[in-house]
């Protein structure tokens, strides 16, 4: 099209043809001038670009001839094609659109009128495009509407394309602990929040389908975790009679918390309907106590119960209110309990408290009664009479107080009394120390006693501590010191000493301590042996233990000496220091001690000595008992320790037992054992391996007198010895069947093992599979070796000797090569062949080795000189093989042939021979 700047000028057109790569002149021709336009636009070609799928930008592209107008913006317009008309698109007034779901199945007409700048219009022109189709089902924005709480029901969203939308697939899923997910619902697009979310995730899942099933790519929104409910409370009700002084609780579901931990309040309220809290009266502070007593300011009104649940985490749901059908009313006057509070004891204070009920209390009755048992009416207290208090007198010991009061109401109602009884009788005071004194100097070996005096009942085992203060003011309890005097010691000196008292009564109550003043320094007195003692048995085995009592300040090195005391005058002294171990040789002697006082200054004070009696000999016995380990062939020395006097000829007795016994009395001993031995040393042989052995041993002094038997068992049975084998060798049995045997000791044999080895030229040994018993069978293996047999002790316990070896056999061979006979194959006459044949014996073995072990087999023929009984042959030097062709010469000649095997081990078999008759010609 020729376009404005070509306006007044010839078009001029070239062409060159071009045939086969050759190019040939050109030719051309020239147009008119060209004239100016009319000034129409013309739509030159009308196209629409862009893929007809739902979602996608259409654009319509036109061409336009402007005619000598200045190119200005031209009208569109689209407009959808149905079966029954064109419809215009609101709102489609540009050169795009994008396609929506009302243009599936349709097609789209896109009309433009081209319009110069001066505001002339061409023709309009339009274009039509093909059927849109719809897009892939896809789906964007996907999301969950809702509070993320349980109990709430939540929505998920998304927003869909890619046609008409189908059955859609709507998924719900629960976080897990491993971070997947666990589908919970499906099919829904709502789902009800339960407990088992809670601190979970949820994902929702929408898998787009549209109505022809095609399924597109799922989307999913993730929630946040998912919120404990605030408890709730549900069903609440008061249970309970509406009276005065009466109980009532509430009952209630509560979801999102616990009963236990939900809080009550109670209230009060003038009508059955009331508006909000403003309206209630309280009657208490808001607990986690479901019950409460209907006080008396409720009586006329109606008993209201807010409840208020909490969960396990602290969280206030909303209240809920119950209230109680009736009024409440007023009761009878009456005690709803009644006590006494003190100790029923000598000069205590009784209170007695009471709880009214019944409308507001008057003057109601007090009085207090005193009672010899707990049956009789009692007398009563008239100074006690009106009060709530009474202090029991010296003279109520050993009696029962009661209380006893009647409940009147204001309006002078009388009640039924109440009575309460003390369960035990009056007990009297708390035993005390009115005073307390020390008594005595000062002194080493000074007694000094505590002097006091008691109230409260019966003394019992009053308790005194005597305490010793340093100089610096610190103080120790002397141990053991727990009567009402103590005996100043040596190491008391320079301390001051007091004496403290608990009073205890009869009945073992304690009093209240009493300490006196604290007196001293004490001081020490001469240095003196108050006292010297022999303490101990005064027989052999015996000790003797010198106790002195040493008083005079600090002790010193006393000085004490042992003596024995022989009948003719003689002293022997003894190396000992406060004990002394009576031997063999204090026997018949007596001993004794001298005992010199020394201070620690060094002064000394007069000697002191004590003789023991005459010291006898000890029974004669046997201290102790214990045999070793017993083993097999081992010898066994008991190890004894005798006592009393010169032992003597002792008796022996060994048993031998099945099982350890416990109680080794003789008798049980001699009935279940078997005797074995009668001398101290015995050895155990293989009849013993398993049993325990006892030894019996009686104890004899050396003037013949016996003491009681001592008997000990081993702790182990006798144990075999370690399992070993002798003289291990193996026979020949047969040509092809060897035998090992050896001598076993040590214990019971069990599964000994036996092994049999296979040893080469070269030393190499081999053991042999399956070969494990005494007897072994030779095989081809075994050819030109040796054979081992080998023997591993097994004792009947499980332990394992060690193997020894049978020396080595001779080397193996299999049985020689045997020829039966032979015989000739052919005609015995000239010119034929003889050819000999033989016959091996028919046997398994002879058939196995010609069969493995043949090397190759041997002729020699001969031919005979002579006739008759003289008849000899002369080997043929070349005939060495098996058939002989029968020459002119043998003719009336007797031939021989002579065969011997060789098998691979170089062996020869027996020569055997044949002869013909006389050959013939």
């Amino acid at each position: 099209w020729p376009k404005s700047e070509d306006v007044g000028r010839c078009l001029k057109v070239e062409c060159t043809p071009v045939l086969n790569d050759a190019e040939f002149p050109p030719v051309f021709a020239v147009s008119l001038p060209v004239c100016l336009g009319t000034g129409y636009p013309k739509v030159i070609n009308l196209t629409v670009n862009g893929e007809l799928v739902e979602g996608n930008v259409l654009k319509g592209v036109p061409q336009i001839a402007w005619c000598g107008g200045t190119p200005g913006k031209g009208v569109a317009s689209w407009l959808r094609r149905t079966w029954n008309g064109n419809a215009v698109i609101d709102g489609a007034e540009g050169m795009e659109y994008q396609l929506t779901i009302d243009d599936i199945d349709s097609s789209l007409v896109f009309m433009y009128t081209p319009v110069t700048e001066e505001g002339v219009k061409g023709d309009p022109q339009c274009t039509m495009t093909d059927f849109v189709k719809a897009g892939t089902p896809s789906v964007s924005n996907v999301y969950v509407v809702g509070d993320i709480v349980e109990d709430n029901t939540i929505k998920g969203n998304g927003k869909y394309f890619g046609g008409k939308e189908g059955l859609s697939k709507f998924q719900w899923f629960r976080e897990k602990e491993n971070g997947g997910f666990l589908l919970v619902l499906s099919n829904s697009t709502q789902y009800t929040l339960i407990k088992e979310d809670v601190g979970w995730c949820l994902k929702f899942v929408y898998t787009p389908i549209n109505l022809e099933g095609q399924e597109g790519e799922a989307a999913f929104a993730i929630t946040e975790a998912v919120r404990k409910a605030p408890p709730k409370v549900f069903d609440l009700k008061i249970t309970g009679e509406a009276r005065e002084g009466s109980k009532v609780s509430v009952t209630a579901t509560v979801t999102g918390g616990t009963v236990a931990s939900s809080r009550v309040q109670w209230f009060k309220a003038s009508s059955s309907e009331f508006v909000n809290d403003h309206e209630l009266e309280a009657l208490c502070t808001s607990k986690v106590s479901k019950t409460f007593r209907i006080p008396l300011g409720a009586v006329g009104c109606y008993i209201v119960a807010k409840f208020t649940p909490v969960g396990p985490d602290g969280e206030i749901g909303a209240p809920a209110y119950a209230i109680l059908d009736d009024v409440v009313e007023t009761l009878p006057p009456s005690l709803n309990f009644l006590t006494v509070t003190g100790e029923f004891s000598e000069d205590q204070m009784l209170t007695a408290s009471y709880g009214y009920i019944g409308g507001y209390e008057g003057n109601s009755l007090y009085s207090w009664y005193l009672h010899e048992t707990e049956d009789d009416e009692g007398s009563p207290l008239s100074e006690a009479s009106g009060l709530l208090q009474y202090r029991i007198k010296k003279e109520d010991v050993g009696k029962f107080v009661s209380f006893k009061c009647i409940p009147i109401r204001n309006d002078g109602i009388v009640g039924e009394p109440g009575v309460f009884m003390g369960n035990d009788r009056v007990t009297p005071g708390n035993p005390t120390v009115l005073s307390l004194e020390l008594n005595g100097e000062a002194i080493e070996g000074t007694t000094m006693v505590a002097n006091r005096r008691y109230w409260g009942g019966e003394e019992g085992d009053t308790v005194f501590r005597w305490v010793l203060t340093s100089s610096d003011g610190t103080w120790n309890e002397i141990e053991g010191a727990t009567s009402s005097s103590y005996s100043l010691k040596c190491d008391d000196i320079g301390f001051y000493v007091s004496v403290s008292c608990e009073p205890v009564r009869i009945d073992g109550v304690h009093g209240s301590l009493v300490t006196t003043e604290a007196i001293g320094p004490i001081i020490p007195g001469p240095p003196a042996c108050r006292s010297l003692e022999l303490a101990g048995s005064m027989l052999e085995g015996g000790r003797l233990t010198s106790h002195a009592e040493y008083t005079g300040g600090v002790k010193g090195n006393c000085i004490q000496q042992w003596f024995r005391s022989h009948d003719d005058g003689s002293k022997d002294e003894l190396i000992a220091d406060e004990c002394l171990d009576l031997v063999l040789a204090d026997v018949d002697c007596r001993i004794e001690v001298i005992f010199t006082p020394v201070r620690e200054d060094g002064v000394q004070g007069s000697p002191k000595s004590v003789s023991s009696d005459t010291i006898l000999p000890g029974e004669p016995k046997g201290v102790s008992l214990v045999i070793p380990e017993c083993f097999e062939d081992n010898e066994i020395s008991p190890i004894k320790a005798y006592f009393g006097g010169k032992e003597g000829t002792g008796k022996y007795t060994w048993f031998r037992t099945t099982e350890k016994l416990d109680n080794l009395e003789p008798e049980l001993v001699a009935s279940c054992s078997e005797v074995v031995g009668e001398t101290l040393l015995y050895k155990p042989s293989l009849v013993d391996v398993g049993f325990y052995l006892i030894l019996c041993w009686v104890p004899t002094r050396c003037d013949g007198k016996t003491g009681d038997p001592l008997m000990a068992i081993t702790d182990n049975p006798v144990m075999a010895a370690f399992p070993s084998v002798l003289d291990v060798n193996l026979k020949k049995t047969s040509s092809d069947l060897y035998s090992g045997v050896g001598i076993y000791y040590g214990g019971y044999e069990g599964s000994s093992l036996h092994k049999w080895y296979r040893e080469s030229s070269d030393g190499t040994r081999i053991c042999i599979d399956g070969a494990a018993s005494s007897t072994y069978e030779v095989a081809d293996a075994d050819y030109s070796c040796h054979l081992l047999f080998g023997y591993t002790p097994v004792r009947s316990d499980g332990v394992i000797g060690e193997e020894k070896f049978s020396e080595p056999s001779d080397i193996i061979f299999p049985e020689q090569l045997k020829i039966e006979t032979l015989s000739f194959k052919g005609n015995q006459v000239e010119r034929e062949t003889l050819a000999v044949v033989e016959q091996i014996p028919r046997n398994e073995t002879q058939e196995h080795i010609w069969g493995n072990y043949k090397k190759e087999i041997k002729y020699q023929w001969f031919a005979s000189n002579g006739s008759g009984v003289d008849l000899s042959f002369e080997p043929l030097a070349t005939e060495c093989s098996r058939s002989y062709r029968v020459r002119f010469e043998d003719i009336g000649r007797c031939l021989k042939c002579e065969c011997i095997a060789i098998d691979v081990f170089g062996r020869s078999s027996e020569s055997v021979s044949a002869v013909t008759s006389p050959i013939l010609p």
